[in-house]
């Protein structure tokens, strides 16, 4: 989109082709970006606002097309939007909206028009627009205050739509709630196989809401008075629906049935799994079952199997971190690990690592618990404990089956961790996942489950330690100083007079300042001197130390670094990759 952003700039001769490519020349293509642009001013700041509202105005581009453009304020756009139209230009805060006002209109209308009503003053009505200069959507909102005067204000497109969409499900949960009510009452049983049409619609509305707002797992909970819908968001709970407790049964026998299991068990966990295809992209859902006290707690992991086609370029590596990577993956035989907590992106990024090392020269073999993604051109093995199919003896069995490379989807104990790297000091590259705090500390861990110092030396190629820390939400983004005692304690990895951005909460990030994760990550190489140092029992202490000498980059400077560029909050980078 950058790409296309420059092109327009010059177009409206906001930048000079000459002065940019000088830049390119001295710079490289890597360093371009609107920012820098500004930085060496081949770019004014004015100019391009002006240039770009012009496009704006005759729809070549979106507003939305310039969210997360490092350089280009989309809230100073939309503030001089307003002010060259002579209108008010609004923050949408959700607890100053009456709904009371925006259901005296029809839904559909303002979903439309993208318009909604904020509140009534001295009979003076506030309406936002995402588009003022749309007469038609205008004169088909006034119509609904008779007798009263219609201000316009001037709002984010993707807040109203967010309000009107969330407004839009709830009216559907209320009337496929209502619905299941009147079957109930109608002599219907709460554990009844019969398909009901509203429990049915139901669930593809709660499927349908998680996978638009970008939800990891979706928890259904019967409490003492409710049920409970609760989404998984950037790793953070949040409430999302609230139905009447009878609604839970039915809801949670169709999720069961779903999932192929047992809808008469209630006293006991059960796993199950389903697929469906939403708005044309095809999900797993994982489905866990435990009972409570008040009923059963229901989880669904949601796996996006278009995730298992990500590149590792589009993962938000930084660049030491990938080129580091990619050379490991490269290597003819070794074990490279993945490390962090659970629901750090390990899995993701070892299929990232698959996509790029995958040759239909070599025979490549996976063994997961579960099978989380299915890939082509690669043989995966589900583990099946009942069947005496564990990762040892999956293991064992696939080194019979002449792979080239090999993929665990996680080493539990010590019998898997010797055969991995057996496999690996053999010929053989493997990729794993390990749970530790960070690259380094892999090492200790290997130790601690029983590995010989002079096997982990010979076989380890590369440690990868990562995690996935929230970006700053772009709607409600603004420019903060940072904790007295935050800049004091990590000062020496801060430039003087450095920036830092936090999100003030609003509508779209569910007052959360945040939406969307990113990756951070470090990548220790096992070079000849730290191999020879792990064959001689060097401390943790030591072995940083010889890393950081070789250029080691950790989690935490990446954490700084995308707090710098206005990605994230410092105080993420310290929650999540304290030092």
């Amino acid at each position: 989109m950058m790409n296309k952003i420059i092109d327009l700039l010059i177009k409206n001769d906001v930048i000079n082709e000459n002065k940019l490519q000088l830049f390119i020349d001295k710079y490289t293509e890597s360093k371009l970006s609107i920012l820098n642009l500004i930085k060496v001013r081949i770019i004014s700041e004015e100019a391009m606002e002006s240039a770009l509202l012009q496009e704006i105005r005759l729809q070549t581009i979106e507003m939305s097309d310039l969210e997360g453009i490092i350089g280009i304020n989309t809230t100073a756009l939309l503030r001089r939007m307003a002010k060259d139209l002579d209108i008010q230009y609004i923050e949408i805060n959700e607890s100053e909206i009456d709904y009371k006002l925006i259901k005296r209109l029809p839904l559909k209308q303002l979903v439309r028009y993208n318009a909604l009503p904020l509140y009534i003053e001295d009979e003076k009505v506030t309406v936002a627009f995402a588009n003022p200069n749309d007469y038609e959507a205008k004169g088909a909102i006034e119509r609904f205050f008779h007798g009263k005067i219609m201000l316009i204000a001037l709002s984010r497109k993707e807040v109203i739509q967010q309000i009107l969409g969330q407004l839009n499900t709830v009216e559907k949960v209320e009337a496929f709630s209502t619905d299941i009510k009147m079957d109930l009452e109608k002599g219907g049983n709460e554990n009844s196989n019969d398909e009901s049409p509203a429990v049915l619609q139901l669930i593809d509305l709660i499927l349908e809401s998680a996978i638009k707002k970008g939800v990891s797992d979706i928890h259904v909970e019967a409490t003492e008075h409710y049920c409970l819908v609760r989404y998984r968001i950037d790793g953070m709970l949040q409430e999302s629906f609230r139905m009447e407790k009878v609604i839970f049964s039915p809801l949670a026998s169709r999720m069961k049935l779903l999932s192929n299991l047992d809808i008469a068990e209630k006293r006991k966990p059960q796993d199950g799994r389903f697929t469906k295809i939403i708005k044309g992209h095809v999900f797993d859902f994982r489905v866990s079952t435990l009972p409570t006290l008040f009923g059963e707690s229901i989880v669904m992991r949601i796996l996006d199997k278009s995730k298992a086609l990500v590149q590792l370029e589009d993962a938000g590596m930084n660049e030491i971190s990938y080129k580091k990577f990619i050379k490991s993956i490269h290597a003819p035989y070794g074990i490279v690990l993945v490390t962090g907590p659970t629901g750090s992106g390990k899995t993701t990024t070892l299929y990232g690592a698959l996509n790029e090392i995958i040759n239909v020269k070599d025979k490549t073999i996976t063994v997961e618990d579960p099978v989380e993604y299915q890939m082509d051109g690669i043989q995966q093995v589900q583990i099946n404990e009942h069947a005496g199919l564990g990762f040892p003896a999956a293991l064992r069995s696939i080194l019979r089956q002449d792979p080239d490379k090999i993929m665990i989807g996680e080493i539990r104990d010590q019998e898997t961790l010797r055969i991995a790297i057996q496999a690996a000091l053999t010929g053989h590259l493997v990729l794993s996942t390990l749970h530790t705090n960070s690259a380094i500390a892999a090492i200790g861990r290997m130790l601690d489950m029983g590995i010989e110092e002079y096997l982990i030396s010979g076989a380890l190629v590369a440690i990868q330690g990562q995690r996935l820390i929230r970006k700053v939400c772009q709607s409600c983004k603004e420019e903060v100083v940072p904790d007295s005692t935050i800049l004091a304690d990590f000062g020496n990895y801060l430039p003087k007079n450095a920036k830092f951005y936090k999100g003030k909460g609003c509508v779209v990030c569910n007052n959360s300042g945040y939406i969307g994760r990113e990756m951070i990550s470090e990548v220790l190489v096992v070079s000849e001197t730290l191999s020879s140092m792990i064959a001689n029992g060097a401390t943790k202490d030591q072995l940083t130390e010889q890393a950081v000498k070789e250029g080691f980059f950790t989690m935490f400077q990446d954490g700084i670094q995308k707090a710098l560029q206005g990605k994230t909050t410092i105080e993420e980078v310290v929650r999540v990759a304290r030092l």
